[in-house]
């Protein structure tokens, strides 16, 4: 398994992408790396770097900002101790939201067949795609950092969608977990909206290009069952998959914290187990929303209702004129039951480089 002798150890450090890892010897990297990737990924990590190089050009002028912001500018933090320190992101973190904003803002990818025009395979074609609607996956290896990215993601499109008239990006958010430990851990991030307002610097101070950044960022964080108002803009559904089901409709499955229902059966419900809020159809009832899907990588069998639910969600905005803005997945084991590696893989960091870097 090939690591160029030059791969920096630093998980700072731009990463060049002839020095990226590929599962192979080395003698082959010339010949078989891109055959050996997920098919998207080699062209895109070029693409993006000449991207980064030019300044990033051809971006709208809110993505431009962030980008900035969070990438090009020194941060210092406050740390418990009361002194400060500062604050970069690994170049993991920085990979993915640039490589999701150029597919955006500079390609314009609206579906399947725009994605196709990076495969380096040859070996692409449509039936590889299960979703009607656009759809962004993220690899990265576990402990590198995938909620940072998802925080990014978010600010990105709130941004996106107040300050480009005509964008089509959504400041709503079904954050999707596949189980109580992943979204325990989200929210321990997600609540009081802390890894925005104060431990990462996700959003830029009011007055960078002319913005009200901090003011403009309004968000409600409802998590599970406990919704209490929803507003058309402005939420953040934090919540286990199956939670997306509406009442009895949930279906058990193996996968589940708790497998006693999948097995023997469900069981009644009683006042303490009753759902209080059908969060199916506060979420099927908005009119801008976007997917954000930590670690839940089982939902993309077709097959499988928690990805009918999530298409559900896209017909029903379809039908008021709208569609699912984009669903980005990040996760460390982008595959399907068989093997194959999601072909909607659009950057990877995987865990021979996080390791070298100490990241993990």
């Amino acid at each position: 398994m090939a690591l160029h002798k030059e791969f920096p150890e630093s998980p700072y450090a731009i990463l060049d992408p002839a020095l990226r890892w590929f599962p192979a010897d080395e003698s082959l990297r010339e010949s078989s790396a891109e055959k050996l990737m997920p098919p998207l990924v080699p062209q895109l990590r070029r693409k993006v770097k000449e991207w980064r190089d030019s300044g990033y050009m051809g971006a709208t002028d809110t993505s431009k900002s962030l980008l900035n912001w969070w990438f090009n500018t020194p941060h210092l933090l406050l740390q418990a101790d009361g002194t400060m320190a500062e604050f970069q992101y690994y170049f993991a973190q920085r990979e993915a939201p640039e490589t999701i904003i150029y597919l955006h803002d500079v390609v314009g990818v609206q579906d399947k067949y725009d994605l196709m025009r990076f495969d380096s395979s040859g070996a692409v074609s449509t039936g590889m795609f299960d979703e009607t609607w656009r759809r962004f996956v993220v690899k990265m290896a576990t402990g590198s950092g995938k909620t940072k990215v998802l925080s990014l993601v978010l600010a990105w499109s709130i941004y996106h969608k107040l300050y480009e008239p005509e964008s089509g990006l959504a400041r709503n958010f079904l954050v999707l977990a596949p189980n109580i430990i992943v979204l325990d851990r989200i929210y321990k991030d997600f609540q009081g909206l802390r890894i925005f307002l104060k431990d990462d610097p996700v959003l830029p101070d009011n007055g960078v290009d002319g913005r009200n950044w901090r003011d403009d960022f309004q968000l409600t964080l409802h998590v599970q069952d406990e919704v209490r108002i929803t507003r058309p803009t402005g939420n953040i559904f934090l919540t286990n998959i199956h939670r997306v089901y509406a009442g009895d409709d949930i279906p058990a499955s193996p996968e589940d914290e708790e497998t006693m229902d999948y097995f023997l059966g469900k069981r009644p419900s009683g006042a303490t187990t009753d759902s209080k809020v059908d969060l199916g159809m506060i979420v099927r009832d908005i009119d801008e929303l976007m997917v954000l899907n930590d670690e839940a990588h089982h939902i993309h069998d077709p097959r499988m209702a928690w990805f009918k639910s999530i298409e559900d969600i896209h017909n029903r905005l379809k039908q008021k004129g709208s569609a699912l803005s984009l669903q980005v997945d990040v996760t460390a084991t982008p595959k399907h039951n068989n093997g194959a590696i999601f072909v909607q893989t659009v950057a990877d960091y995987p865990l021979v480089e996080a390791i070298k870097q100490n990241v993990v």
